[in-house]
């Protein structure tokens, strides 16, 4: 089968779709499928490196920290691969690239799978004042990415639960993207010594690890209030990643007199080795598709302490690999039981291995195949694409 990946985001950025990009290509190359990628350039030249075709773009960055929009070169790209012909084109993305993989189902009468990522509802701040027009503009805009669609890919039931609410009714299927647990398994202590020497972690705190972006809808400021409020003394709060409220909120973390070690971002390869230098994940986002920084910290055998969201039920459980809180007092009442037990520590520790396997990349890539299968024995709903 020839399917085409289309994303607004590619290596060497890290996130959520980046991550999940990589590893459906890797899955589907394993199961003996042809696969090509087009993305953004990060400049206006546009180019191809093997399968992955570049398109120039410009700046978006007034509209969201790191965002590009396609420029209107894409002649030639379009007709070298619609030479190539492609079976499913998979899009990961709502805007530049979405509208090349519009062009190309119209043209070849292809279906298009759509990953919804985002929950744009939480980041309406980009682009309106108004939360309230922010929202009106989220739901038109993803009725009519899905009015263009055979199939949406759903990361988690909460993502699914708010299409409908959209007042979305094409085809939804649940397929969390999953982790490559391989990536987990090869535990090297001599790294994790030379990492816990380089950052000057303290021996004998507890190791609080965030992994991900620090921009406003991660919710960093209420974590730090939170580790303030606890009241404990011998924990520090690892921060790896980057983002527009970097500078924010390592001030704040100060300004709350919470020790921290801050990292910047690290290599997508490094991520497992980072994850082993917690001792549990915290987070206190909102903005989840599925969580998952979740995922990976349970496959690093790290409980986590996260808010509760309907996007993890059934992935975090409370008091087996770890806890969804309501409130900051039972952030606090967690978080000392954690650090109060070396046995209960270890217990979670270990739920925390055994419950990721339920999440591995070789079954996320071998659900994408099951759907692609099933679409091409169906006809692709042109009618749907009349309504945008």
């Amino acid at each position: 089968m020839k399917v085409l990946i289309t994303t607004d985001w590619y290596e060497p950025v890290i996130n959520g779709v980046v991550t999940s990009v990589l590893m459906l290509r890797r899955e589907l190359e394993a199961r003996g499928h042809e696969v090509r990628v087009v993305t953004l350039s990060n400049s206006i030249h546009s180019y191809k490196d093997g399968n992955i075709y570049y398109m120039g773009s410009v700046s978006a960055g007034r509209i969201y920290p790191g965002a590009r929009l396609k420029m209107n070169r894409t002649r030639s790209l379009l007709r070298e691969l619609a030479a190539w012909q492609p079976d499913i084109i998979h899009s990961q993305c709502e805007f530049s690239t979405f509208r090349v993989a519009s062009a190309l189902s119209n043209r070849l009468g292809v279906p298009i799978v759509h990953t919804y990522h985002t929950v744009y509802e939480d980041y309406t701040h980009y682009f309106s004042p108004s939360v309230r027009v922010g929202r009106y503009v989220v739901t038109a805009f993803s009725r009519w990415i899905c009015g263009h669609t055979a199939c949406i890919v759903a990361p988690t039931r909460k993502v699914e639960q708010l299409l409908r609410r959209y007042g979305i009714h094409c085809r939804i299927e649940v397929i969390p993207t999953g982790v490559d647990l391989r990536a987990f398994r090869n535990s090297r202590p001599e790294r994790q010594a030379a990492l816990r020497q380089q950052w000057n972690l303290p021996q004998d705190h507890t190791i609080l690890l965030y992994l991900g972006r620090m921009a406003k809808e991660k919710n960093l400021e209420t974590l730090i209030d939170q580790i303030a409020s606890s009241g404990r003394r011998d924990v520090t709060l690892l921060l790896v990643g980057d983002g527009p409220d970097r500078e924010a909120v390592l001030n704040y973390a100060r300004s709350r007199q919470v020790p921290f070690v801050y990292t910047g971002m690290v290599p997508h390869d490094e991520a497992p080795d980072y994850y082993r230098l917690g001792d549990i994940f915290v987070t206190a986002s909102t903005s989840e598709t599925q969580g998952l920084t979740y995922f990976e910290a349970l496959a690093a055998g790290l409980p986590v302490l996260c808010l509760r969201d309907s996007c993890v039920e059934g992935v975090v459980e409370d008091g087996v690999n770890g806890w969804q809180y309501e409130t900051g007092e039972a952030f606090s009442q967690y978080l000392h039981a954690f650090c109060e037990s070396g046995e209960l520590r270890q217990q979670m520790q270990q739920a925390a291995l055994a419950s990721a396997e339920r999440f591995s990349a070789e079954a996320f890539g071998e659900a994408a195949e099951k759907l692609y299968l099933s679409l091409q024995e169906q006809p692709v709903p042109m009618a749907a694409g009349a309504q945008g």
